[in-house]
């Protein structure tokens, strides 16, 4: 039997193929690689302090990254944008906050599933409400790096900051402190 993550990145791929926005891939590229930076940097940042660990009796955590970062936030993005075309059409903040939540929830399941099987383990304080509260935000992050990429960049870094801060992470990930 294939193994979980390799499983949620076929089907990742698969519900892409089918809702996502693959004409215009190349508009979303930049927040798709926006989406994967600010990842890679969080695994970095907590190298010495995991928050959350990918588990799996067959794949290293660090292959399971790899699989998460590579196909299922590109995935995650063509089907963001597709489906947020449908949604701002309405026009309606209630709407689109709606959809946002809608958007958190779902990845929270996922997350919550992967938990309940033993797929993902929390550490130093995280949990699956941190997990809500940051996809909370990062939907929000993704559709404003589409339209102001500029603008995000500043507010990721004083999320990152206070993520760093709340959980007492240790900033000598580069060696810079001694």
């Amino acid at each position: 039997m294939p193994d979980y993550h390799v499983l949620l990145a076929m089907a990742s791929v698969i519900i892409t193929w089918k809702w996502g926005d693959w004409r215009n891939w190349k508009q979303y590229y930049s927040t798709i690689l926006y989406l994967i930076i600010g990842d890679l940097s969080c695994v970095l940042l907590t190298t010495n302090k995991t928050l959350w660990q990918f588990e799996s009796p067959t794949i290293s955590n660090d292959f399971s990254e790899f699989l998460i970062a590579f196909i299922c936030f590109p995935c995650t993005c063509l089907v963001f944008f597709a489906l947020y075309a449908k949604v701002q059409s309405y026009r309606k903040t209630v709407y689109i906050s709606l959809f946002f939540l809608f958007c958190a929830t779902l990845y929270t399941s996922i997350e919550w599933l992967s938990f309940k099987l033993g797929f993902i383990t929390y550490h130093n304080g995280w949990s699956l409400y941190w997990s809500f509260g940051l996809n909370f935000i990062m939907f929000p992050l993704l559709l404003l790096h589409y339209k102001k990429s500029l603008l995000v960049w500043p507010l990721s870094l004083i999320l990152a900051a206070a993520m760093i801060y709340w959980f007492d992470l240790p900033f000598n990930m580069f060696n810079v402190i001694k």
